[in-house]
């Protein structure tokens, strides 16, 4: 009997590309609205709304960690992958009925972050596993994915401002489940390509018993999601214990680890550290920044003094991901060169280049309200801020992964992963309070009494920012140490950095 012939690597891999696309379309989608959809539809203060997100964030992030451990020991990954964007789409379908009672609010984003965990890390270990023991492919395979992220997070954020202001909020949000309907239909017809892809409970026939108690389980953490959203002290204790326990992780592991490794644990945690505090100047984007540009930039966007189009507030953030696509290639021709030459940077040296730009682009939203009129500024402070702050993104968190890939010992190398992400979720609570630092009474609606606020905050995170280039320099010469300690071990997990880096972009 004749053996079917095999899927290129090139079909399996579209299959997860688009689903990955429709998947970030109706996040980012949802994401540039919700912060907004807090402050001006449901009343929240700006403090509130700052903290939910951030706490919000923070679970989004965490939970792929234990998603990927379903994925790979208990359902399988392509069946977890499905299954969280099912979840996904009726977590957008919630959020777009029209009901403006806390409880359904809390209750839909606790099925998003459910949906999110089961679908995030199951969709990039099938890219893994497509191209496994391909390293010609993979580079440029997880390059490919990490636009799949920024194409579907650019439109997506472009266009749910647009229907929010004409059709309202509902309707924008009823957009981003329409996108996950879509990309399962599309899912539907292009399965049959993942057939030989996957962990090893893909091949085997489904236990209904493990989906139940996976399921059941998810219905828990929704109502516990809900619970931590809703008690902000909760949420605190949750991410100070995080903290501690991934600080323990590290503490542990270097004392307890074989001589020969404790070098590359040291400067995976200077690392972790950095990629810390880069997060928190990240999390502006939808929290202050995205309030700023709610009050305090001229929406109407010209060139020479002639009118080119408006924006929303929201479709601020989209110039994020533009600038990712835009730089992005720009980036890897200068690291090609420099490579070639022999002078590129070592991961320390481009986390410190990282934290100067960030602090240009702040410093940039910071002087902007010196050209203020009538507490508004120009459009093209936000796109040069943005631009810098993209370029700061590419350097440290494009970089985040790879480090846990270069520094960490294979055997721990999963573990450390999701240590990594919760540390990341951790991060985008605490860039939620330092957003709180700007937040603007409910009784103030002047812009020109609302411009300094801002600005100020944004002129101490540029300060902030050297303050971190400078550390980063500092510790140059130790982890040029450990990194050269641990080159010398001949750390075989080198091999996957490349695979790893490409990654990050879409847990952004």
């Amino acid at each position: 009997m004749a053996t079917q012939p095999r899927v290129s690597q090139t079909r399996s891999f579209s299959t997860v590309f688009l689903i990955e696309m429709w998947e970030r379309f109706g996040y980012y989608g949802m994401a540039a609205l919700l912060v907004l959809y807090m402050v001006q539809q449901l009343g929240f203060s700006d403090t509130q709304a700052s903290l939910t997100w951030g706490a919000f964030a923070a679970l989004v992030y965490a939970a792929p960690s234990i998603g990927g451990w379903i994925g790979d020991k208990v359902l399988g990954s392509r069946r977890s992958m499905t299954i969280g964007a099912m979840i996904l789409g009726l977590g957008y379908l919630l959020l777009a009925i029209p009901n403006t009672g806390l409880f359904f609010l809390f209750a839909s984003l606790g099925v998003i972050v459910v949906g999110n965990g089961m679908f995030k890390a199951n969709a990039g270990n099938l890219v893994r596993h497509i191209y496994e023991g391909d390293d010609s492919k993979i580079d440029s395979a997880f390059t490919i994915y990490y636009m799949a992220v920024n194409i579907g997070s650019t439109i997506s954020m472009l266009l749910t401002p647009w229907i929010k202001e004409h059709y309202g909020w509902h309707a924008a949000f009823l957009v981003c489940c329409v996108g996950l309907v879509l990309g399962l239909i599309n899912y539907l017809f292009m399965r049959h390509t993942l057939d030989h892809v996957g962990s090893k409970p893909d091949n085997e026939p489904i236990h209904w018993n493990r989906l139940f108690a996976v399921l059941g389980t998810g219905v828990a953490v929704l109502f516990g999601v809900g619970y931590v959203l809703r008690h902000q002290q909760v949420a605190r204790a949750f991410v100070y214990l995080a903290a501690l326990v991934i600080l323990g992780i590290f503490v542990y592991l270097i004392r307890n680890t074989q001589r020969n490794e404790k070098s590359g644990l040291i400067a995976a945690l200077i690392l972790t550290f950095q990629t810390i505090l880069f997060f928190i100047f990240y999390q502006q984007m939808s929290t202050s920044l995205t309030l700023f540009a709610l009050r305090n930039v001229d929406w109407n966007q010209s060139l020479f003094g002639a009118h080119l189009f408006s924006w929303q507030p929201a479709q601020y953030q989209a110039l994020n991901p533009i600038w990712i696509m835009i730089l992005s290639p720009i980036l890897a021709v200068v690291y090609t060169r420099l490579g070639k030459h022999g002078r590129d940077l070592p991961i320390a040296g481009k986390f410190a280049l990282g934290f100067a730009v960030v602090a240009i682009g702040f410093f940039i939203y910071g002087i902007s309200g010196r050209f203020a009129v009538d507490g508004k500024i120009s459009s093209w402070f936000m796109i040069w801020g943005y631009g810098f702050y993209s370029l700061g993104e590419l350097l440290v968190s494009g970089l985040g992964l790879a480090m846990i890939a270069r520094y960490v010992p294979a055997r721990m190398g999963g573990f450390m992963m999701g240590a990594y992400f919760v540390a990341t979720g951790l991060s985008q609570y605490l860039g939620s309070v330092v957003a709180t630092l700007a937040s603007v009474p409910q009784n103030i609606t002047d812009p020109v009494q609302t411009l300094p606020m801002y600005t100020k905050l944004f002129m101490e995170l540029g300060v902030v920012a050297i303050g971190g280039t400078l550390i980063a320099i500092a510790l140059l010469p130790l982890m040029k140490r450990l990194s050269t300690t641990h080159s010398a071990q001949g750390d075989e997990q080198e091999a996957f950095v490349p695979a790893a880096a490409r990654t990050v972009g879409a847990e952004s």
